[in-house]
């Protein structure tokens, strides 16, 4: 619930009012047997996930973004989860990652989230069940710092398909920018790059190292209250790679709506589930939101922008 805040602070919050409204909104599947993919598109789901992934169509989703709790000890909202040997962790992510292999369409893309400790059980577990195709690492630029160890400053996200037949829509993801050294052909025109009033700028294929993403704070208008929250311009990139428009994409650890958010701005459909009743309305909400505002910070004119730098429109 809302908290007393300055007035530049653009966290999004619930009244009560809203999370009644947006309760109201929410789909559960505590009675269904089975479930069509009518049912659950475009829908913000409270519940179980392993409950909801046994009674969806098998092949019916074409990319799946999983970001679960990664192994520390965390409350999400009053639920506590706790941090537990590197093979218990194993186990736990094979439990539940093995069953949604069956929803999968055979072209589909996996996406999983881990940090330091959790990622190497999460590469034994995927190879498993997928071809795993790289390891992005991201700079989590957050925080003041550590004194007796090396400051944390990245996560990463397992790159994953159902086969070798998937999508990759390389020239969408392309990062915008600016040019150090200027190289120009024999007669003096650009090489690789375009001159504008903003300055130069080179456009560079995409890359499994990712220093441009900006951890959603407190002045930024897709920012919540949810301790992990993801920001849109990750999952923008991941979209965009690995759907086309209309294509399903599937979070069963939705949190506070990141995936489903972008992915109803980019033109994809989605399917979101969490257990937790509070960020369920917050999705729901900025779902509502993105009605009226499609913007992505970090994301314009239809390319990436470096961080910080104030050239595209939001």
């Amino acid at each position: 619930m809302p908290q007393n805040r300055a007035s530049r602070n653009k966290t999004i919050t619930l009244t009560e009012e809203e999370q009644s409204l947006y309760k109201s909104k929410l789909l559960t599947i505590a009675n269904a047997s089975q479930l069509s993919i009518e049912t659950i598109l475009n829908r913000t789901i409270l519940g179980d996930m392993n409950q909801l992934i046994e009674l969806m169509p098998a092949q019916s989703v074409d990319l799946l973004f999983l970001d679960p709790p990664y192994n520390l000890d965390r409350n999400f909202n009053g639920l506590n989860f706790k941090s537990m040997s590197l093979d218990r962790y194993e186990d736990w992510l094979d439990t539940w990652l093995s069953q949604t292999v069956r929803i999968l369409k055979p072209t589909a893309s996996i996406y999983i989230c881990g940090d330091w400790r959790s990622s190497t059980a999460i590469h034994r577990v995927a190879q498993k069940y997928f071809y795993v195709q790289n390891r992005i690492t991201w700079e989590r630029e957050k925080g003041r710092g550590a004194k007796t160890n090396w400051k944390n400053n990245s996560e990463d996200i397992w790159f994953c398909t159902m086969s070798k037949d998937y999508t990759f829509n390389v020239d969408t993801v392309k990062l915008k920018k600016k040019v150090i050294a200027p190289y120009t052909n024999n007669d003096g025109t650009p090489k690789d790059w375009t001159e504008t009033e903003a300055g130069r700028f080179r456009l560079t294929h995409p890359a499994n190292l990712w220093t441009d993403i900006t951890v959603p704070f407190w002045s930024m208008p897709e920012n919540t209250d949810h301790p992990t929250q993801k920001p849109e311009k990750l999952m923008a990139k991941i979209i965009l790679a690995s759907t086309n428009p209309k294509d399903i994409v599937f979070d069963p650890f939705l949190g506070s709506g990141t995936t489903s958010v972008t992915a109803k701005k980019l033109g994809r459909q989605y399917i979101g589930i969490d257990i937790n009743e509070e960020y369920c309305c917050l999705a729901e909400k900025r779902l509502a939101l993105a009605d009226n505002n499609k913007a992505i910070q970090g994301y314009s004119e239809g390319f990436f922008w470096e961080r910080n730098v104030q050239t595209y429109k939001n």
